[in-house]
């Protein structure tokens, strides 16, 4: 491409270093899903076939990508690597559902905040009557607990009795625990995810990836935001949230 008329598009290049003993967050969120959605009247506003789907996509990339450690998802949006292509072999239909990748650590809590807007604004639809606008208004400037309180006051709604899947997302993550590699949980971190990171010989190297591929894949519909999660799987943040 040296001297050709697309020489320009070195200008769009740009390299990023990572620092040492870090990890990269990649976030795929949904491109078009509105039109996808409405074409295939998706249930408002979560719709558990299409969660499953994503879901079901995200497994499979983890599967045939071992370095991947866990991958969160919630409404149209992913945290892990691109998986556009496995939903797209699951779906099956001429209107394919489309990830783009966005690289960069991303707020947990605006899913929880998010799913209990979006719950909010489609109960006052079809349960209140309103139009997006009028519906819109009512939810503007509104808090957690006055959304809770619309619901279960003027709606007979109960936000706690929605699926864990739409409140909390899902998480997919390498359970080393339940693994057929035979591992247990104080065994089962691979040295790669220690703070103190040893030079690995080649066959070391292949036995660690060995361990990632035995691992199974476990997706649970849990609260992540919490510390609690992480501190029972510390193979899944390398060692390196130690504060």
């Amino acid at each position: 491409m040296a001297k050709s008329k697309y020489e320009y598009v070195k200008t769009f290049e740009s390299s990023t270093t990572l620092l040492p003993n870090t990890f990269m967050v990649v976030r795929i969120d949904g491109r078009g899903f509105h039109k996808l959605s409405a074409k295939y009247r998706f249930e408002k506003p979560n719709d558990r076939q299409a969660l499953e789907l994503m879901n079901a996509a995200a497994t499979a990339v983890m599967k045939e990508l071992p370095d991947i450690n866990c991958a969160y998802g919630i409404s149209d949006e992913f945290r892990q690597a691109a998986v556009s292509s496995y939903a797209i072999v699951r779906w099956k239909s001429s209107a394919l559902p489309v990830f783009l990748n966005f690289a960069g650590l991303h707020e947990l809590e605006a899913s929880h905040i998010n799913n209990l807007y979006n719950t909010t604004f489609w109960a006052l639809r079809q349960k209140g009557g309103m139009d997006a606008t009028q519906a819109e208004e009512r939810l503007k400037g509104t808090l957690a607990s006055e959304k809770n309180e619309i619901l279960f006051s003027e709606l007979k709604m109960n936000y706690k009795n929605e699926a864990e899947m739409f409140k909390k997302g899902s998480i997919v993550y390498r359970d080393y625990d339940n693994s057929s590699s035979g591992f247990s949980r104080e065994a089962s971190a691979p040295a790669v995810f220690n703070s103190e990171k040893p030079k690995l010989s080649k066959t070391q190297k292949e036995e660690e990836r060995d361990r990632r591929v035995k691992a199974s894949m476990t997706i649970e519909n849990t609260d992540i935001i919490r510390d609690d999660f992480w501190d029972q799987r510390p193979w899944l943040l390398s060692g390196h949230l130690d504060s």
